[in-house]
């Protein structure tokens, strides 16, 4: 049964995506068949895999509100083993739309249940908000994937996301755990970033990961030729660490 992997920070403009999009494509390089599931409404994991949103006839939006069966909505993207549930426009309207239909926090959950048999993994992307599409994320998922810029305030962040992961636990999912933090943005000449490493290794040690991955001008670019970045610019340090970052998690899941 594949494992379900939600991708949150409810901090925008940390990685999030760009970690989702090109750790999903190191894995598929690797050998194992992934899922993406695009559950953040400004769709970029989507346009990151070269889709154009206006051209999905079912995209996540259906999924969660029952409308369409994962199986319409799964797109077999170019790239080696990777499919996206894609996002639409149309998803920014889920949050109300799920308020009156019955057990609104695990239509992701019961949505996603007929295809974990096909797949190794399965990744949420979430949208950078603690509202009913990231309960519905978290509800699904066996573990979280926490992307965290090398800055201050993403010390606050952390605290309220691990904060909201117990309360999913408490309520509705009983057996998620944390994956593993993600340092993103990383700069090793900067102190602060030296001091934001040492706070979370006080806290979350065993849970970090040993690849962290640094600024790259090609990791920028990549989204707009609709490309991960392996296949974009395979050279780049981009890609090597996400490389890095897609062998690693694939030790820690061996181990498990």
């Amino acid at each position: 049964m594949g494992k379900i992997i939600s991708v949150v920070n409810q901090k925008g403009g940390v990685g999030k995506t760009t970690t989702a999009v090109n750790l999903v494509s190191g894995i598929g390089m690797l050998g194992k068949k992934v899922l993406l599931v695009d559950a953040d409404p400004q769709g970029n994991s989507t346009s990151g895999y070269g889709i154009n949103k206006k051209d999905v006839a079912f995209s996540s939006y259906e999924l969660f509100i029952g409308e369409a069966k994962v199986s319409q909505t799964i797109i077999k993207t170019g790239f080696k083993n990777v499919d996206i549930v894609p996002a639409s426009i149309d998803l920014a309207a889920a949050e109300v739309d799920l308020i009156n239909i019955e057990h609104r926090e695990a239509q992701l959950k019961t949505a996603l249940s007929p295809v974990r048999e096909q797949y190794d993994y399965i990744f949420i992307d979430c949208p950078p908000s603690l509202g009913l599409i990231t309960i519905n994320a978290l509800n699904a998922s066996d573990t979280v994937l926490v992307p965290i810029q090398c800055e201050y305030f993403a010390l606050e962040g952390l605290s309220q996301l691990m904060a909201s992961v117990r309360q999913v636990k408490r309520l509705y999912n009983p057996t998620i755990e944390i994956e593993g933090i993600v340092l993103t943005m990383y700069d090793a000449r900067l102190n602060l970033t030296s001091q934001v490493v040492n706070e979370i290794k006080k806290y979350f040690a065993n849970k970090l990961f040993k690849t962290a991955i640094p600024r790259a001008v090609r990791l920028s670019e990549a989204p707009s030729y609709g490309q991960p970045i392996q296949y974009y610019d395979k050279r780049s340090k981009g890609a090597d660490a996400y490389n890095a970052l897609a062998k690693e998690f694939l030790k820690r899941n061996r181990r498990i």
